[in-house]
Formats: C-alpha cells, structure tokens, sequence
C-alpha cells in the first residue's frame, strides 16, 4: 500500500519540456519542485547544465539544485536522503512535492523508495579498475561487466565510467551483482502515494528538433565562454563530462572545428535522450501525455493537471 504523503513527477527526456511544465503545475497544484537532475545539483556550469533561470521558475522554489560543490562527491543515496526531507518540507506546509527531472535512477529511487544497503567500497581496487578502463576503453569494460551481471550492463553507455566501475567493483569484493543489491534495496513498501506523468513526443523527430534548437540557444547564451572558463579551473571533476561541457573541449584544444564540436554536442545529446527514453519507457507506472498530439503547453497542462488530480485524488 503507499504511503499517505502525495507526491508528483514530471519527466521525460532532456529539451521535452520538464521544466516549464512542473513550473506550471506547481503553479496550479500549489505545489514547489524538487529537481531531480545529477548534473545540475553542482554549483556552476548553469548554461551547460540547462538549470532554470529565476524567469524560468516563475516565482516557484526549486529544491536540490546548485548546492553541491565541484569537488565533493554525490550518491544517489545521498539525493534520496535530501529529496525525502524536501518532501517532508514540502508537504508539511500544505503544498504539493512536484519531483521534475531526467535522471530516472534518482526519480525511481526516490518514488520507489529503495533502501540503500551498506555495499562496501576498495579505492585501490576502484582506482585500478579505472586505469583499466582508461587503456582498454568504456567498450571492453562494459563488456566485462555484461559478461557478469548483464542486467545492470544494459542500462549503461560505454562513456559511463563511473556506474561500470562500480559495477565491477562491487562484483569483486563482494561476488554478487549490483543488480542483486539493487533488487534487494526494493524489497519495500512504498512510501508516497505518487503520480508519474511523462512528456513523449509520437515523432521522434519533434524532440530531436527541439533538442538541436536549444543546443543553439545555449550557444548564443554564453556556453562557449562557459565551458572554458570551468575547464581551466575544474579539468577533471565529474561536472565536466555533462553533456554541453565536454563536447566543446575539442574545440578549445584545437582539436576540431567549432562546427564539428557543436554537430557532435547536438548529436550526443540525441543519443543521450534516447536512453532517457529507454530508462523511462520500462517504467509502466508512468502516464504518458505526447505534447506533439497537443495544440499547446496549456493543453499540455490540463492534461497533466487532470491526470494528477484524478490520481492523488486533489480537489
């Protein structure tokens, strides 16, 4: 059974439209947002990161967003112990949690309130797992980990260093798959009464569109002279391998063109909207809404609105 405090999401893949939609149903529902975004929880880097401006948010608090700094490290335990206590905050003022972001580990996490167990940690042996990584390739280590726990392999990139590190990490010290911990972290009852809606876009073309126009927005925005003012200060740290920042490193090492770094920054984030997508559509508690069936971003609301008043039973 789920829990007593209501809560709702919006999401979606990156440029779908998240933002302005939770900013508007926070508007209608009395509500206040909780972002869930890895990237954009990091102070700096806003352009690259696309973190709402103060116009964007319209008067609405947003929570978990530009707080942690560059040189600390972040775990999604860590966002689901400070998103809990947003909700709490958030609802015991009579006002309804809207959780809006594309990092779906965090939003599952979070809404399916998944119990972080004690998985133990080597730095020798992490650090010589990415010395690996780094002479064979994100290809031959995905491919390890695919060969022992393929369920966690799936859901990665071979760029994410990070997550198959730690999947072959935790398989040595421990034997047994980060997939196993994580079924075992969700043996638990839910614990909000939570509504999911999702912006889909039927042509796939229409968000890839969208995504391209808003790569050059953040170019006339200032991310050029963003990204090379973070990298000469921060070359190294986990912020600069967001999409919109390490692109563009090519570039400024004269190692491409301008043009070539901005057709590959607009064609990686396709692709990583493409597996946002793919997190997502395993997700069958989300409600889908196609903002390219819809006329406006006011039917969009409605429907949106209709859906979480009907579910989380609001007058």
């Amino acid at each position: 059974m789920s829990g007593g405090v209501k809560v709702a999401a919006v999401v979606g893949a990156t440029a779908s439209g998240k933002t302005s939609l939770a900013v508007e149903l926070a508007k209608r529902l009395n509500g206040e947002v909780i972002s869930a975004d890895s990237m954009q929880i990091y102070q700096g880097l806003s352009i690259a990161t696309a973190k709402p401006t103060q116009e964007e948010m319209r008067g609405i608090p947003h929570h978990l967003i530009d707080f942690v700094p560059l040189e600390e490290e972040f775990s999604v335990a860590r966002f689901c112990e400070l998103g809990h206590r947003a909700i709490e905050d958030i609802s015991g003022r009579n006002k309804l949690p809207i959780v809006c972001g594309g990092t779906g580990l965090y939003v599952d996490s979070l809404l399916n309130n998944i119990i972080f167990a004690d998985v133990p940690s080597d730095e020798a042996l992490r650090e010589k797992l990415n010395a690996a990584f780094d002479r064979c390739g994100g290809d031959a280590l995905l491919n390890r980990l695919r060969n022992i726990d393929p369920e966690t392999a799936e859901k990665l990139s071979p760029a994410d260093k990070k997550r198959i590190v730690r999947g072959l990490e935790v398989y040595e010290l421990t034997g047994t798959t980060l997939s196993e911990f994580s079924r075992r972290s969700r043996a638990f009852p839910d614990r909000y009464n939570s509504v999911m809606i999702g912006i889909g876009y039927r042509d796939r073309q229409k968000l890839y569109d969208r995504i391209n126009l808003r790569v050059d927005m953040m170019l006339q925005e200032g991310l050029l002279k963003e990204v090379k003012s973070f990298y000469s200060e921060n070359a190294g740290k986990t912020v600069v391998q967001a999409i919109g920042c390490k692109e563009l490193l090519p570039y400024l090492r004269g190692e491409q063109t301008f043009g070539e770094a901005v057709e590959n920054l607009k064609r990686e984030t396709r692709r990583f909207a493409k597996r946002q997508l793919t997190w997502f559509r395993r997700n069958d508690k989300i409600i889908w809404i196609y903002a390219d069936e819809l006329n406006s971003t006011e039917q969009l609301a409605a429907c949106a609105e209709k859906e979480i008043r009907t579910r989380l039973d609001l007058k």
